[in-house]
């Protein structure tokens, strides 16, 4: 489970506050896969990050009683000095995964050849798409954050990545952000639409496409 409680999340922009979240408090639901909706500069990907850890809100707490994973197409948490091997491993550490496990995984799955024992500045956004999937594979979360997923690679490897995915989410939920309806009713049972610093839970994903289509013919 993932609880948000009174949480807040708000910048200063052009000398105004702009409000992310707004004293929201919100039980994410187990058991079901949602899609993350709203309007570019909504702030999904900024609460994809509060919900995973990686920045703090501006007041509130999440509280995690699961095992949640980094957004998947977020490779910002990658050190560009490391090689591949050595990110990789330092993120095993950081989850209790077993560390040469994981970096047997992601050398064979992220098919790096070489590069993988390379700085990670050196890759290209595609190998670094690649080893970013690779290691959120390789470690069993009961929530996948998926940030846009940028189809990488051949039509043989965007296959197996599709497969692998989806074997995973047979034993886990998502919460994903996209901008492609398909995906959200091929992957999402649920939505959440945020607007104006608020979330509004819809049981049938259906009804949060609808909403947020809504939501844009008023402005």
């Amino acid at each position: 489970m993932i609880r948000l409680e009174n949480l807040t999340k708000c910048f200063k922009l052009k000398g105004e506050i702009r409000y992310i979240a707004k004293d929201v408090s919100f039980t994410v639901p187990r058991g079901d896969s949602i899609g993350l909706i709203g309007r570019n500069g909504a702030g999904k990907s900024t609460l994809l990050k509060l919900i995973a850890g990686t920045i703090k809100p501006t007041s509130g707490s999440i509280v995690r009683l699961a095992n949640v994973s980094f957004p998947l197409g977020f490779q910002g948490s990658f050190n560009g000095s490391l090689t591949g091997e050595q990110n990789v491993r330092f993120v095993a550490r950081i989850y209790g995964h077993d560390t040469d496990e994981l970096v047997e995984y992601v050398k064979d799955f992220a098919e790096l050849g070489n590069s993988f024992f390379m700085p990670v500045k050196s890759y290209s956004s595609g190998m670094k798409a690649r080893l970013a999937f690779g290691v959120s594979m390789g470690i069993d979360f009961d929530y996948y954050l998926v940030d846009e997923i940028t189809a990488v690679g051949d039509s043989n490897f965007q296959k197996k990545c599709k497969r692998v995915f989806e074997d995973k989410l047979q034993d886990s939920d998502i919460i994903m952000v996209s901008h492609s309806t398909g995906s959200l009713k091929e992957y999402c049972t649920t939505g959440i639409v945020l607007e104006d610093g608020a979330l509004t839970y819809f049981p049938n994903i259906d009804d949060a496409i609808q909403r947020h289509s809504e939501n844009m013919a008023r402005r």
